[in-house]
Parts: structure tokens; C-alpha cells; sequence
């Protein structure tokens, strides 16, 4: 028995009441944390435009937060190993809260700007510290109880955060979207910290891996800043991103040559080594990525094609977490008597046929008619997410899990990223290939243009402009479409990937996570 676990056996167990209580909190930590990922997407309009940004600058709302917690959360067992994995969430809630209450008082863009990365680095650690305490304070029977309860917030707060974040701005005023996460950070803070600092662990002060915390830096900044930006700058064609893309390029080659050869690694990579892991982070990367790809698209459709507001269309997206939390804890269950991989098998099938059934929709639906299928998705999250969870950490060595679980924790970030940047892209360009071919197959010999040309000046461009917007709103009907099928397809790439995996080597261990 390790050190480290000697001590945590010899804390009290947290029983009953106080156990769920402590749960609780661990995971609307993660909610925050997570939320704080889309929120700003719908309302970052209104905060530019309030402080006198344009739109350009205004994404940058997004690109700061997604940096930081992109680079902090990787850090996450460093950061727990040395200072403590307690002392760390604790710190990082409280930090959160202070954060965001910086975010809402803000006065210019600037300010609001380093507020969201100093937000986005105390959110980090929020993700994967938030599910290795789970695991700590449950019992070992329990552990997939505890995933499935971290799994539930996980998959809710990307359909919560747009429809949140547009209620909000709709009814009251952009700094709530930070205000309401002030007396939450501060509550949690407080009762994780009394809670749990029993099962504070001995810290471990390896030199500190300067080299390797600057590569990962430069390389994970690049590429964030190049994933958002490139739509706008049309991608390569720009020398800004191209310049970007080289730079992560040698920045990731150059961060996973040090860190493999550095003695103690900021972040170690070396878990990949484990074909169970590897294997479940490429599948988590394409399903989790399809998934947020998806909650991207649908309010772009709505709102461009449906004529929603930002409130209904993410009332339409919130009904894809309904079933999540009923099926969390089923699926929590299930994992403890089924094989991982059938389960995770079935989870995401169950999504590549529910976004093809997707793949169908037309510009004549109504509001349930969109949400059915929306709704049907909430069986199939869970069923693969919760699972994975447990087939990642239990395929590693124990002293590997807290690393294992930042790592995992930073798959699923960067997959997000990727699929909003090419879900944006490309549902761009798709439109604009379907309209020019609907144009020529709808008017192929010229006639009705030449009879608009012919026709009274203003009645020829009211029937322009008719015949335009039918067009585009077939096209971008289209677009939806297309890359609802493709989505489709990257779930079935997932389901069929996770039979390349073993069998878990061990149970996951709450003993052994976090330290």
C-alpha cells in the first residue's frame, strides 16, 4: 500500500447525506466549468457591442477562455500531485468565482479578455478534478455511480449553456452570464474544502518542467487561435494561419518528443502507451466531437433557415439532455455488470442512426417534429460516455489515473474545438455549393432570369430577391443536411473503433485516482 493511500484510508468516509452532498457539488463544478465553454457563444454579440467591439473582437470572447483551459487542464495531476488535489479544486473554484465576478464588472474588451483567460485557467482544473474526487469519495462498489452522476453534467451544460445564455441576454443583461456562477464558486469552495480536506493526500515537489509547460503552451495557443480564427480569415489561404498551423505543428512534435524523455513531464504522455486508453481517447474525440458538432449546427439551422430566435433554437438543443440524465445512472449501472466496449458499441451506433434519422429534416418542420429526434439522442450519450470512462482509467497503470483523467479531460476539449470550427466551415461552404447548384437547375436556361430582367425595376428585384431567398434557404436546408449524414458516419467510425480496445485490466479504483 502506497503512502498515499494509507493516508486516504485512514480518513473517515464521507456516508449517507454528506456523501451525495459532497457529490453534488463536485459535479455542478464540472457543470460551471463546462457551461462556461458555450454560454458565451450566443452572447458574445451583445458583451462586444456593449463594450464597443466589433464582431472580430468578439470572438475572441470565446478564443481566450477556450486557450486557457485548454493548456490548464493537462496540468491537472502536476498541479494536483504537488500542491494537492484538494487545495487545488478548492482554490480553483474560488478562483473561478473571483473570475467571473472580473468578467461581469469589465469596461472594455480588453479587460474582459484577460478575465476570461484567468476564468479559463481556473476552469481546468475544474474538469478533471472534479471526477477524480468523485471516485475518490465513493466506494469502490460505487465508482460508476460516481461516473455516471459526472457524466450527467458533463453531457448537460453543452445544451444548457446556449439556451441559458440567450434567456439571459433576451431578459436581463450580458454581465449575468458570469454573475449567476459568483455565489456557486463561492459555495463550493467553501463545502469542498470541508468536506473533503480529509482526504488530502501528501504532495509530491518534482522539479518543475518549465521547458515542457512553454512547449505545450505555444503549441495548444496556436492551434485554438487558428481553429477560430481560420473561418474568418478563409483558412490557409490566410499567411496569419498558415503561420499558426506551422507553429503548432513544431510545437506538438516538439511538446511530445521533451515530454517523453523528461524525467518528471508536466504532462505524461506516456499512458498513451496503453491500447485500451488510446483507443478509448480516439473514440471519445470522434463521439464527443460529432456531439458538440451537432450542438453547434442546430441553432445555426434554426436560426438562419427556421427563423428561431436564439431562446427557441436553444430550447430545441436543451431537449437533447433530457434523457442524458434519466439514462446516466442506468448507464452507470449497466457498466458494472456489461462489457464496456458492447455498451460503448451500442452508445454510439444508437447516435449514428438517430443523426441520420437528422439527416432527413426539411424546411416544414415544426417544433416537435425537430425535437423528437433531439430528444431519442439523450438514450445514446450516456450509454457510450459513461462506459468509456471507466474502460480509459481502468486500462492504465493506478499511479497513471490522474494523469490519464486531464488527458481525457483535454481529448474532449480540443475534439470540441475541431468540430466547431469545421461544423462552421463547412456548413458555410456547403451552402454556397448548393445554392449555385440549385440556381442552375432551377432556372437552367436563363429564362426566368431574363424575364426578371425584362420585368418593372421594382418588381424585378422584389422577384429577385424571392427567388434568391428560396434558394439560399434550400441550400442552406442542404448543407444541414450533408453534414448531419457526415456526423452520422463519425459515429459509426466510433461505434466500430472501440472493438480495436482490450478488456479493461482492473476495475477503476476510487483509491487510486487523483493521486
Amino acid at each position: 500500500m502506497t503512502q498515499a493511500q494509507a493516508a486516504r484510508n485512514a480518513a473517515p468516509a464521507l456516508q449517507g447525506t454528506m456523501l451525495w452532498v459532497g457529490a453534488i457539488v463536485l459535479a455542478l463544478a464540472n457543470f460551471l466549468a463546462v457551461l462556461n465553454m458555450t454560454i458565451a457563444n450566443v452572447t458574445q454579440p451583445n458583451m462586444a457591442g456593449a463594450l464597443g467591439a466589433g464582431s472580430s473582437q468578439g470572438t475572441w470572447i470565446i478564443t481566450a477562455y477556450a486557450v486557457a483551459e485548454a493548456i490548464s487542464v493537462p496540468l491537472t495531476g502536476w498541479l494536483s500531485s504537488r500542491f494537492g488535489a484538494i487545495k487545488v479544486f478548492s482554490l480553483s473554484v474560488l478562483l473561478f468565482g473571483i473570475f467571473s465576478l472580473m468578467c461581469g464588472v469589465s469596461t472594455s474588451i480588453g479587460m474582459l479578455l484577460l478575465m476570461r483567460v484567468f476564468q479559463g485557467f481556473a476552469g481546468g482544473p475544474l474538469l478533471a478534478l472534479s471526477q477524480t474526487l468523485l471516485l475518490r469519495i465513493f466506494p469502490k462498489e460505487k465508482s460508476m455511480q460516481a461516473m455516471g452522476l459526472w457524466a450527467m453534467t458533463t453531457l448537460l451544460a453543452p445544451v444548457v449553456g446556449p439556451v441559458l445564455g440567450g434567456w439571459i441576454c433576451d431578459n436581463y443583461s450580458w454581465p449575468w452570464v458570469y454573475f449567476i456562477n459568483i455565489p456557486m464558486a463561492l459555495a463550493f469552495s467553501v463545502i469542498s474544502w470541508k468536506l473533503l480536506k480529509r482526504y488530502e493526500e501528501p504532495v509530491v515537489k518534482n522539479p518543475v518542467d518549465k521547458i515542457g509547460f512553454m512547449l505545450l503552451f505555444i503549441w495548444v495557443a496556436s492551434l485554438q487561435i487558428m481553429l477560430d480564427e481560420g473561418k474568418d480569415k478563409d483558412w490557409f489561404s490566410s499567411p496569419e494561419i498558415c503561420v499558426l498551423g506551422v507553429i503548432a505543428a513544431i510545437g506538438f512534435v516538439s511538446f511530445v518528443i521533451w515530454e517523453l524523455t523528461e524525467s518528471h513531464p508536466i504532462v505524461d504522455l506516456r499512458v498513451f502507451r496503453h491500447r485500451g486508453f488510446s483507443t478509448s481517447m480516439f473514440v471519445l474525440a470522434l463521439a464527443f466531437g460529432g456531439f458538440f458538432g451537432l450542438n453547434v449546427l442546430t441553432p445555426l439551422w434554426l436560426q438562419n433557415n427556421m427563423g428561431y430566435n436564439t431562446t427557441w433554437a436553444g430550447l430545441v438543443v436543451m431537449w437533447g439532455g433530457v434523457l442524458s440524465v434519466v439514462f446516466s445512472p442506468i448507464a452507470a449501472n449497466l457498466s458494472n455488470r456489461v462489457d464496456a466496449r458492447w455498451l460503448i458499441f451500442f452508445g454510439c451506433a444508437w447516435l449514428g442512426c438517430d443523426t441520420a434519422w437528422r439527416a432527413l429534416a426539411n424546411p416544414q418542420m415544426d417544433f416537435w417534429t425537430i425535437c423528437i429526434p433531439l430528444l431519442v439522442m439523450g438514450v445514446g450519450m450516456p450509454m457510450y460516455y459513461v462506459p468509456i470512462t471507466g474502460l480509459a482509467m481502468g486500462s492504465v497503470d493506478e499511479k497513471e489515473t490522474a494523469s490519464a483523467a486531464g488527458l481525457m479531460n483535454f481529448v474532449r476539449t480540443i475534439s470540441g474545438a475541431f468540430a466547431t470550427s469545421l461544423v462552421t466551415t463547412s456548413w458555410q461552404d456547403r451552402s454556397y455549393i448548393a445554392h449555385d447548384q440549385l440556381a442552375s437547375i432551377v432556372d437552367p436556361a436563363g429564362k426566368l432570369a431574363a424575364q426578371i430582367a425584362g420585368a418593372p425595376a421594382m418588381a424585378g428585384q422584389a422577384a429577385r430577391e424571392m427567388f434568391n431567398n428560396m434558394v439560399t434557404g434550400q441550400s442552406l436546408m442542404l448543407a444541414t443536411n450533408g453534414l448531419m449524414m457526415a456526423t452520422a458516419v463519425v459515429f459509426f467510425i466510433a461505434a466500430f473503433a472501440i472493438t480495436l480496445a482490450p478488456k479493461a485490466a482492473r476495475a477503476v479504483d476510487a483509491a487510486s485516482i487523483g493521486h
